[in-house]
C-alpha cells in the first residue's frame, strides 16, 4: 500500500502574528473506523461550511491537514471526485470549487500497528489507542486539524469481537451490535462541540472497574476505569481521586460534570502522562495503577494530581479551549493551577507549595536560562509538541496564581465565573482570560497592560532587595529592584507587575503590623506590594524594632530573590517565620550559600568544610520535626545539584556533587544519634495508610536514613538492609534500594538482582529499578546504564522505559556531565535511535543538552560535537531539529 506523507517537508516556523481564522468550519463529523489486522479503513463524513468572518475574502478552497496515510476516495455531496478534482501533498488534501456548504466524505487507510510515534491512532500491547493532541488527528483522516474548529462527533468503531471486546470513544454510547462474521460495532455520540485534538477512541481486550458519582444537581454519572486484565486491583486510588476531583470542582469552582459517563483507559505505551479527551481520558498506566506494594507515596500523590488535572480539563480546556496552540497555557497553566489548589486542599498546603516551587526552579528556571527559553505565550514554533514545556505548564500556573494573589480569592472567582459565562463552547485566547478577570474586577488597582507582559516576555525576573531601619522615626524602608535578562529573540525587557507578598518579623518572632507611609491604619501582618518599576521603595511606619523582612511569602511570584540576609537572619527565619514556605526557603538559601562556598573552596585548592552553625540548624530542624513531619522531611532536603548549578557562572558538576555529599556525610556523622532516634519514632506503628500523616512519617524516616547512610557506619547499613528486606510498602523498599544502589555495600548487587527478580512482571516497578541505577553517583553508572538498555525489561519503543532509564541518567548531573563527554555521546546515540521511532520522545531527551554553554570549555566542546552530530543526521525530525538548532544558535 502506498502511504502518502512519509517524506516530511523541510521544517518551517509558524508565527502567532500570522494567525487567521479558518476559511472553513466543520459542524458535524461522522466517523467510521474499521479495524483490521492488516489495515484500518477510516471513513469520515464532514458537514463543512464557509466561515462567515472570512466571507469578504471571496471563495477559498477547502484545505485539510493529513499525513502518513493512503487516500482512497473523496466524495462531495454524494458525488465521487476524480483525482484531478483535488490535490494531495505530503501534508494536505485540497478540494477547490465547493459550494457555501457541503458534505465531504473521505476514505483513508492507515496502519496503526506500524505507528511507533504513538500519535494519531496506534496499536500497542494488542490494543488500539489514540493520542491526537496536538496534531495527531491528521494521521487518522484529513481534517481541519486546529483547535479553533469545533465540531460534534458521531463515531462508529468496528472490530473483531473476540480480540477487541471493548470499543470506546467520546460522549455517550448510543448503539451497538454484532455482525455475522464475528465482528461487532459500537456507536458513540458526543453532544458537545470539540476540536479534533480532543478526539479519542480505544479498542481492546480490557477489563473495567465501575463506580458512580452524583453531581450536585442530581445527575448520576457512571465512572469506569479500563485496564488490562489482572490490574483491576490497582485502580481504587485513581477512582477515589476522580470522585474527589469531581466534588472539589463543584465546591471550589461551581463546575459540574456534563455527561452521563466518564471513562478512563490506562495504556502502557503513551508519550504523555495522560490526555483529557472529552469523557474518554487516556492515561499512562503510571498515573492509574497503584497499590502499596508496587507504588510509592510519590506515585499515589502523582495519580491524585494527574487524575484531577485531566478531569478539571473538562471545563478548562474542553468546554473552553484555546484558539491556537500559542495559547496553550490558557488551558494547561490554568489547569495546573487548579490541580495544585486541589492537591493542597487534599493534603498539606505548605508541603504542596514547596514541592511545586521546587519543580519550577529545577526545570522551568533552567529552561528560562537556556537557549530554549520562551514566553508563556510563544511567538513562534516549528513543532508544537516541543512547547509542552515547564514554561507553559508550571510558569503558566504561576501566572494564574498571581491573578489570585492580586485580586484575592473572591475577585479571582468572579473573574473565572465571567470567563465561563462569556466563552463556554468557544476557542479563545489568554487575552480573553485576562479581559474576564479585568472586567469582573473593575475597581481592582491592577495595571493589566503591564501584567500581560508575563505572557509575552521570557526569562526569570531577578528581584534585588535591601532594607534599612530608622530607630528614631520607627520606620523601615524597603527598596526593590527588578531586572530581566535578555533571552533568545528578546534582547530588551520592560518592567513587570510583580506581586510581592511580605511580612516583617520582629525580634521575638512575631509578625509586625504593616502600615505604609501615608496610610491611616495597618493592613494586617502580610500584605501584597505591587512592584511595577525598575526600582521602587516602600516605607513602613510604626515599626517598633528592627525587623527581618519575609519576602515573597508563599512564593507570590516566580522570581529569583537576592537579599543580603546574614546567616543568623536566615537561621532566625527558619525558626520563626510564620510563613511555612519562607521557613523552608530560608533553609534552602542558607544551604545554597554554604554549598556554593564549599565549591569555591575546592576550586581554590582548599579542603571543603561544613560550618558548624549549619549542622546546628539541621539539628534544630530535627528537634522540631514532630510538629510537621512532611515539612521537616522537605526542610532536610538539600537543594539539587541541577538547581545549584543555575547559581554558578560556570557549572562545576563534580564540585557540586562532592560538596553535597560532604554535607550529607557531616550531618549524618554529627547528628547520628538524633537521626537514629527520629528514624525509630517514624517507623510504621499500624496498618499501611495513604494519609498526609503517614506519608509524612515515611518521608521523614527516609530522609533520616539517607543522612545516616551518607555517614557510612555499619549500624546505618544494617538499618537500610533491614528496611529494604522488610519494608511495609514500595515507598520504604525503594528508598532503601536507592541508598543501597548508591553505596559500596557488598550486598548491593544481590539486592538489585533480587528486586528485579521479584518485580519482573510489573513494568512500572521495573521502571523504578531502572531509575534507581541511572541516578546512582557511582563512577560506573554510565557503564551500567548502557548494559541496562539491553535488559529484557527495557524497550526503546516504550516512553516510560526511556524516561526512566535514559531520562533518569540525564538528570544525574555528575555522571551525565562527565568531563570526558561520554554521557553526551551516549545521549546522542539514543536520541538518533529514538528519532526514527518516536520523534516526540527524542526531542524531550535532546533537551538535556540545552544548557551546555553553562559548563567549562572542555564539556562545551564535547556537547557541541554531539549536537552537531545530531544536526548533521539526514532525515532528522522537525521535533529534534528545532531543539538542536535552538541549542546551537543560543
Amino acid at each position: 500500500m502506498d502511504i502518502v506523507g512519509t517524506t516530511p517537508a523541510a521544517p518551517k516556523a509558524i508565527h502567532l502574528s500570522d494567525y487567521a481564522p479558518p476559511a472553513w468550519l466543520i459542524d458535524t463529523v461522522e466517523l467510521h473506523v474499521d479495524l483490521r489486522e492488516d489495515v484500518t479503513t477510516v471513513t469520515s463524513r464532514l458537514a463543512v461550511r464557509r466561515n462567515p468572518v472570512r466571507a469578504a475574502e471571496g471563495p477559498a478552497p477547502l484545505v485539510l491537514d493529513g499525513e502518513a496515510m493512503e487516500l482512497v476516495s473523496v466524495t462531495v455531496d454524494n458525488r465521487l471526485l476524480h483525482p484531478a478534482d483535488y490535490a494531495v501533498t505530503a501534508e494536505s488534501l485540497t478540494v477547490p470549487r465547493l459550494p457555501e456548504a457541503a458534505t465531504v466524505e473521505i476514505v483513508t487507510r492507515i496502519k496503526p500497528q506500524e505507528n511507533t510515534a504513538l500519535q494519531g491512532l496506534y496499536k500497542s500491547s494488542g490494543n488500539y489507542c489514540t493520542q491526537c493532541e496536538a496534531e495527531g488527528f491528521r494521521r487518522i483522516t484529513y481534517f481541519l486539524d486546529r483547535p479553533d474548529v469545533m465540531a460534534r462527533y458521531t463515531v462508529t468503531i468496528e472490530a473483531e469481537k473476540a480480540r477487541y471486546p471493548v470499543l470506546l470513544s467520546n460522549g455517550n454510547l448510543v448503539d451497538q451490535g454484532d455482525r455475522l462474521d464475528g465482528r461487532h460495532w459500537a456507536r458513540w455520540n458526543d453532544p458537545w462541540p470539540k476540536p479534533s485534538y480532543l478526539f479519542a477512541m480505544v479498542a481492546g481486550a480490557l477489563t473495567q472497574v465501575e463506580d458512580r458519582f452524583v453531581t450536585r444537581s442530581g445527575r448520576e454519572v457512571t465512572l469506569r476505569i479500563f485496564v488490562e486484565p489482572g490490574n483491576e486491583g490497582k485502580v481504587a486510588h485513581a477512582m477515589d481521586s476522580l470522585k474527589k476531583s469531581m466534588k472539589w470542582d463543584e465546591d471550589a469552582y461551581g463546575l459540574e460534570y456534563d455527561l452521563d459517563i466518564f471513562n478512563i483507559v490506562a495504556v502502557s505505551d503513551f508519550n504523555m502522562g495522560a490526555m483529557e479527551n472529552k469523557s474518554l481520558n487516556v492515561f499512562n498506566t503510571k498515573y492509574v495503577l497503584a497499590n502499596p506494594e508496587t507504588a510509592t507515596d510519590t506515585d499515589f500523590l502523582g495519580i491524585e494530581t494527574v487524575v484531577a488535572h485531566e478531569y478539571f480539563h473538562n471545563w478548562t480546556g474542553n468546554r473552553v479551549t484555546c484558539r491556537d496552540w500559542f495559547q496553550l497555557s490558557l488551558k494547561e497553566g490554568l489547569t495546573v493551577f487548579r490541580d495544585q489548589q486541589f492537591s493542597a486542599d487534599m493534603n498539606s498546603a505548605p508541603v504542596k507549595r514547596i514541592q511545586d516551587v521546587t519543580r519550577l526552579r529545577q526545570v522551568q528556571f533552567a529552561e528560562d536560562a537556556g537557549p530554549t527559553a520562551h514566553p508563556v505565550r510563544p511567538e513562534s514554533y516549528i513543532e508544537i509538541n516541543n512547547f509542552y514545556t515547564p514554561t507553559v505548564y508550571e510558569k503558566g500556573a504561576e501566572v494564574l496564581r498571581m491573578y489570585r494573589t492580586l485580586l484575592g480569592p473572591q475577585g479571582y472567582r468572579k473573574g473565572i465565573d465571567l470567563y465561563f459565562q462569556r466563552h463556554d463552547g468557544q476557542a479563545v485566547t489568554t487575552d480573553d482570560f485576562l479581559a474576564a478577570m479585568r472586567d469582573a474586577n473593575p475597581d481592582a488597582a491592577v495595571d493589566w497592560a503591564q501584567f500581560q507582559l508575563w505572557y509575552r516576555q521570557a526569562g526569570t525576573p531577578v528581584v534585588e532587595a535591601d532594607g534599612a531601619y530608622d530607630a528614631a522615626s520607627r520606620s523601615y524602608r524597603l527598596t526593590l529592584r527588578q531586572s530581566l535578562a535578555p533571552t533568545p529573540g528578546q534582547p530588551e525587557k520592560a518592567p513587570l507587575l510583580i506581586p510581592v507578598a511580605l511580612g516583617l518579623v520582629g525580634p521575638d518572632g512575631a509578625d509586625l503590623p504593616l502600615r505604609l507611609e501615608g496610610e491611616a491604619a495597618a493592613a494586617g501582618s502580610t500584605r501584597v506590594l505591587h512592584l511595577t518599576e525598575a526600582s521602587q521603595s516602600f516605607t513602613f511606619v510604626d515599626v517598633p524594632a528592627a525587623p527581618v523582612p519575609s519576602l515573597f511569602r508563599g512564593f507570590s511570584a516566580p522570581v529569583r530573590l537576592r537579599f543580603p540576609c546574614s546567616d543568623a537572619e536566615l537561621t532566625f527565619l527558619m525558626a520563626k517565620d510564620s510563613d511555612a514556605f519562607n521557613r523552608w526557603e530560608a533553609g534552602q538559601t542558607l544551604a545554597t550559600r554554604i554549598i556554593l562556598g564549599m565549591v569555591a573552596e575546592r576550586t581554590a585548592g582548599r579542603a571543603m568544610t561544613v560550618p558548624p552553625a549549619f549542622v546546628e540548624a539541621v539539628g534544630a530542624t530535627l528537634a522540631r520535626a514532630h510538629e510537621d513531619r512532611s515539612f521537616a522531611a522537605l526542610a532536610l532536603m538539600l537543594p539539587s545539584e541541577g538547581y545549584l548549578g543555575q547559581s554558578m557562572e560556570v557549572v562545576d558538576p563534580d564540585g557540586l556533587h562532592e560538596a553535597r555529599e560532604t554535607i550529607r556525610r557531616t550531618v549524618g556523622s554529627s547528628l547520628g544519634a538524633a537521626l537514629r532516634r527520629l528514624y525509630g519514632e517514624c517507623r510504621e506503628d499500624g496498618p499501611f495508610a495513604i494519609t498526609p500523616e503517614a506519608m509524612g512519617r515515611r518521608a521523614l524516616k527516609n530522609a533520616c536514613l539517607g543522612y545516616l547512610m551518607a555517614a557510612g557506619d555499619a549500624e546505618a547499613a544494617a538499618l537500610c538492609l533491614e528496611q529494604y528486606r522488610g519494608g511495609s510498602g514500595m515507598t520504604d523498599v525503594l528508598a532503601a534500594l536507592s541508598l543501597i544502589a548508591d553505596s559500596d555495600l557488598p550486598e548491593r548487587e544481590a539486592c538489585l538482582e533480587a528486586f528485579a527478580t521479584r518485580w519482573q512482571g510489573e513494568p512500572l516497578v521495573m521502571d523504578k529499578w531502572f531509575t534507581v541505577q541511572a541516578l546512582s553517583g557511582r563512577p560506573d553508572t554510565l557503564e551500567r546504564v548502557r548494559r541496562l538498555t539491553g535488559h529484557p525489561a527495557f524497550s526503546i519503543r516504550n516512553p516510560n522505559k526511556v524516561y526512566a532509564l535514559i531520562g533518569g541518567f540525564t538528570a544525574n548531573q555528575a555522571r551525565f556531565h562527565a568531563a570526558d563527554g561520554s554521557g553526551y555521546a551516549f545521549l546522542a546515540e539514543r536520541v538518533l535511535e529514538l528519532d526514527g521511532l518516536n520523534p516526540q520522545v527524542a526531542s524531550r531527551m535532546v533537551k538535556a543538552f540545552a544548557r551546555w554553554r553553562k559548563f567549562d570549555a572542555g564539556r562545551q566542546a564535547h556537547a557541541r560535537a554531539q549536537l552537531e552530530r545530531i544536526q548533521a543526521t539526514p532525515g532528522l525530525s522537525p521535533d529534534v531539529f528545532e531543539i538542536v538548532e535552538r541549542s546551537l544558535d543560543g
